[in-house]
């Protein structure tokens, strides 16, 4: 079987992930390039005889490297040489993309323009004689529609033809004048023209050349080569393209005297990010609480009692039942809410809004050295830290990606609110003030962190871009399905192998030595007396509250549950037996309330995730308040709030940023939150005089 190395290259927001989604389907990855934190997107096609490998390239306008993205797709281009460069334009901004066009002409790669969104242009009055751009430039010109897929599957015969019969595009000539100087550095026949320009715009050696170029033309060779590319650009979209008069203001104009307005399209996206907030969690809340019942309720009893027939031993049991099935039961309680948030921000981005987020924000960002696109997905944290530092992906530069990934797990996220309404409502008479406090606290923290790193590790200057809005659309649900499922499993495998084997190291510490019964004779109860006295100038001098902090690295709303299993260990329980009939009755109605509570959720005008409940037993609530005080619990929660004790954000941050970012992230949350800690355990004991 042949392969086909290909390689889809246009601007930003053309349309070639939705190609890409379209030609490969499920067989579509994500990661991010070697040795850089540009996202990647690759897939494979078999057609006839052969293996199509579809490598999208970053979104660019020119191949002159400058950014990281624009580094990656000329390394591309020049090093690795593709079989075939798919071109993708944007029809209805066609005159912009041949500028591309142009660049990419110049290595003399065989290539097919696609013209994406040729209906849309349409109906903006713009008409491309296809044919006539073909026989200009040499090439194959083909018409699709990537929110649709129509003539997507015609890509792939031409592309298996063109690399057969090795179809080049015509040569591309300059004027006289750029021709007969690139001339002058040909040292082999066989050169291209991009080569041709690279060197004398590079080599030492014809310096003097463009020292006299410089002279005789008065300007820079660079700047003349830009010049002629515009113009070559420029002519061939009059050649091509006709546009009609029109009768009526588009769409877009009209959407964006609202969504844009200086005044008003502020306040209409914070909004909109509202209720992304609101959507994603509320629908998703009911179904992460039932998936984790389910694994862990009906799931696991099930392995427990076929290990129990089979003659396992009761601990051998437990660590099928509570670590590995409790863990995989862990990974995927995040499924859910990944998977609405993703399809909320494919939706806003494949509509058009998300881009004009980043250029709306982008002034107020630029005040605290980011770009506007940061925004998004600190917002997203408010959330769930794991999508969010995911989300940076779409950032254009590694410090811009750095600087918001430190950020984002200061925004405190709802598994911080279940452990915060606990203790605000046990000890404080106001504890919505308290819990709006400490998160107006976490985003202080969040930009001191950044301010902090932008003086020492990341103080180059802020890369400035031009922001392209595309029109607004409407994305077909087909592929928004298929880009959250690749977001999905890409977090099952890469996030899920660490958190899954995390898990049962816990565990192991929590039920080691075998046979122990009470959480203090346990390995994870030697730790935590261990470490008290590192807690004892926040006041918790208790070891119970320390060893909770042990098992919650897997989540922070498990120290709940930690402290209900190590406070009332002496407390005999009794279990319930397991009836399977039964069992999966419950776990069928329980999947029916779950999607009828996700679908009331949504109607509720207040997000489930800001209301203060009472959480745990009177019991547990009881022990808990006479074993600490009011200071003692401002500062459990504070250090909770800033130490990054979840696993999930620590696994994503490990992929994204790399194992040194994370190491030192963890340490360094660890002892800010230590350091906020005490000083709110000193500032509450003067005020409560304990």
């Amino acid at each position: 079987m042949k392969i086909i190395k290909v390689a889809l290259a246009g601007n930003p927001n053309v349309g070639k992930t939705s190609l890409l989604n379209h030609l490969a389907g499920t067989n579509l990855k994500v990661g991010n390039w070697p040795g850089v934190t540009v996202e990647k997107r690759e897939g494979k096609v078999r057609f006839w005889d052969y293996e199509i490998n579809l490598v999208d390239l970053p979104g660019i306008y020119t191949l002159e490297p400058i950014s990281e993205d624009e580094w990656v797709a000329y390394n591309y281009v020049t090093q690795e040489k593709p079989d075939l460069i798919l071109n993708i334009i944007e029809t209805p901004n066609m005159e912009r993309d041949l500028l591309l066009t142009i660049e990419l002409l110049e290595h003399e790669i065989p290539l097919i323009i696609v013209l994406n969104m040729t209906d849309e242009a349409r109906k903006l009055g713009v008409e491309v004689n296809d044919r006539w751009l073909s026989e200009l430039l040499g090439v194959r010109v083909l018409r699709t529609n990537g929110r649709t897929g129509e003539g997507v599957r015609a890509l792939l015969p031409n592309i298996v033809e063109v690399f057969n019969l090795k179809e080049k595009p015509k040569p591309l000539r300059y004027s006289k004048e750029l021709e007969d100087l690139l001339e002058k550095v040909r040292e082999r026949e066989n050169e291209t023209k991009a080569e041709l320009i690279r060197k004398l715009l590079s080599l030492e050696e014809f310096r003097e050349l463009r020292e006299s170029i410089k002279r005789i033309m008065g300007k820079e060779f660079q700047d003349i080569v830009k010049d002629e590319r515009y113009a070559k650009a420029h002519g061939l979209y009059r050649e091509v393209a006709e546009r009609k008069p029109l009768t009526a203001r588009d769409i877009t104009d009209s959407l964006d005297k609202a969504l844009l307005h200086p005044i008003f399209g502020i306040p209409i996206f914070f909004l909109l990010m509202f209720l992304l907030f609101k959507f994603s969690f509320d629908f998703s809340a009911p179904f992460m609480e039932w998936v984790e019942g389910f694994v862990n309720g009906f799931i696991a009893p099930i392995i427990s009692e076929g290990l129990s027939l089979l003659g396992v031993s009761d601990w051998v049991q437990r660590l099928f039942a509570e670590a590995l099935i409790g863990g995989v039961g862990f990974v995927l309680t995040f499924v859910p809410l990944i998977a609405v948030i993703y399809f909320l921000l494919a939706l806003m981005e494949f509509s058009g809004y998300l881009p004009r987020v980043a250029f709306l924000m982008d002034r107020f960002m630029h005040r605290l050295g980011l770009h506007g696109k940061s925004l998004v997905p600190l917002l997203l944290g408010f959330g769930c830290n794991v999508p969010a530092i995911v989300a940076t992906r779409a950032l254009e530069t590694k410090r811009d990606k750095f600087l918001v990934i430190a950020m984002i797990p200061f925004m405190s996220c709802p598994a911080r609110l279940v452990v915060f309404s606990f203790f605000a409502v046990l000890f404080f008479k106001n504890p919505a003030v308290v819990i709006f406090s400490l998160y107006l606290l976490g985003i202080f923290v969040a930009f001191l962190t950044a301010f902090l790193l932008r003086k020492t590790l990341y103080g180059g200057a802020l890369y400035h871009f031009v922001m392209e809005l595309p029109p607004y659309r409407l994305p077909t649900l087909r592929l928004l399905f298929r880009v959250v499922w690749v977001y999905v499993r890409d977090f099952l495998y890469r996030a899920g192998t660490l958190i899954f084997a995390a898990s049962v190291f816990i565990w192991l510490l929590l039920n080691l030595p075998p046979g122990v019964k009470n959480p203090s004779e346990s390995i994870a109860g030697q730790i935590g007396k261990a470490i008290s006295p590192i807690f004892k100038p926040l006041g918790l001098e208790d070891w119970r509250i320390s060893t909770s902090l042990i098992p919650a690295f897997l989540a922070r709303e498990i120290v709940l549950s930690s402290m209900g299993t190590i406070y009332t260990a002496e407390v005999e329980k009794e279990e319930e037996p397991f009836v399977f009939s039964e069992a999966l009755k419950e776990q069928a109605i329980g999947f029916g309330n779950a999607l009828k509570e996700a679908v009331v959720n949504v109607f509720k005008p207040v997000p489930t995730a800001f209301e203060v409940e009472e959480e745990g037993s009177d019991s547990l609530r009881s022990l808990i308040a006479q074993s600490i005080s009011p200071a003692s619990a401002l500062a459990f929660m504070v250090f909770l709030l800033l130490y990054t004790s979840c696993l999930g954000t620590v696994a994503v941050m490990w992929r994204e940023a790399g194992k040194g970012f994370a190491l030192a992230f963890l340490t360094y949350s660890l002892l800010l939150g230590w350091l906020f800690g005490f000083f709110a355990y000193r500032i509450g004991s003067v005020i409560w005089n304990t």
